[in-house]
């Protein structure tokens, strides 16, 4: 089913790609979910600044972003986890940093968990959140799909070699996650921290809050980079909202809408 989703997805971006190529116009900018509504964000301000230039946001998820710049049918790639070794043949530039936030219910009491014990309730040997101090209550595990980004830096980061449970209920989002554990008083999932709001909370790891200063001075272990990836270097075009994404104005905006900047 997700190889299949792939496809159709690589061909829709190859329309698209062919069309502003035609057209001589626009960036078509494809791939993770987490990065995608903060690409929407850098997309809007650049071109409020330079009307000419249409920028086009897609999702997709951060594999098939990767494969759309590999084969060129986007001109730019979004990643929210680190490239493979059979994928550091593109150009990777670095736009911002995210904290992976492990959110649950504002009802639950539970406020701080260790990263082995996230690891356990993931894995399924927690069931219930009694075993770790909390109400009598079956644990619902929310996760992402595989191939998403933020599924890649939850497995590399907390995961390492052990799978999440096939139990968990998956989702194509970080939005979705999000309400899911808002809906829910014993669910718990993880999502971008900046997209964090007061629907959710998110707990400190091994008793360490969640916040921009904690993650700058690495006191936060769950942090991963958002990457833009180019086959090759990037086009004068391309080139030219890069920058602006790595500006001061570009990456204020990061700091505004709750990622960690670059510069």
């Amino acid at each position: 089913m997700q190889k299949s989703k792939l496809v159709f997805f690589l061909c829709l971006l190859t329309v698209i790609g062919c069309a502003r190529d035609k057209a001589g116009t626009g960036i078509t900018v494809a791939g993770s979910t987490s990065v995608q509504p903060f690409a929407d964000k850098w997309a809007e301000v650049y071109m409020d600044e330079h009307p000419d230039q249409v920028v086009n946001i897609q999702g997709g998820g951060s594999s098939a972003g990767i494969q759309a710049a590999k084969s060129g049918a986007c001109n730019i790639g979004t990643s929210s986890r680190e490239l493979k070794p059979d994928e550091k043949d593109l150009t990777e530039i670095v736009v911002a940093r995210d904290g992976l936030a492990i959110i649950v219910h504002t009802s639950n009491r539970i406020d701080n968990l260790t990263i082995e014990q996230v690891k356990g309730i993931f894995t399924g040997k927690i069931r219930n959140w009694r075993e770790i101090g909390g109400n009598d209550k079956l644990i619902t595990v929310v996760t992402r799909e595989e191939g998403s980004g933020t599924r890649g830096a939850f497995q590399e980061l907390v995961m390492k070699k052990d799978r999440v449970a096939k139990s968990a209920i998956v989702q194509d989002s970080n939005g979705t996650v999000r309400e899911i554990v808002a809906g829910d008083p014993n669910a718990i999932g993880y999502i971008s921290l900046g997209l964090v709001n007061n629907k959710v909370r998110a707990l400190k790891l091994n008793g360490v809050p969640a916040t921009d200063e904690n993650i700058i001075s690495k006191k936060y272990k769950l942090v991963r980079p958002f990457l833009f990836v180019t086959k090759g270097e990037p086009t004068p075009v391309c080139r030219e909202f890069i920058d602006f994404v790595q500006s001061a104005e570009g990456q204020k905006l990061v700091s505004e809408e709750g990622l960690i900047p670059v510069k």
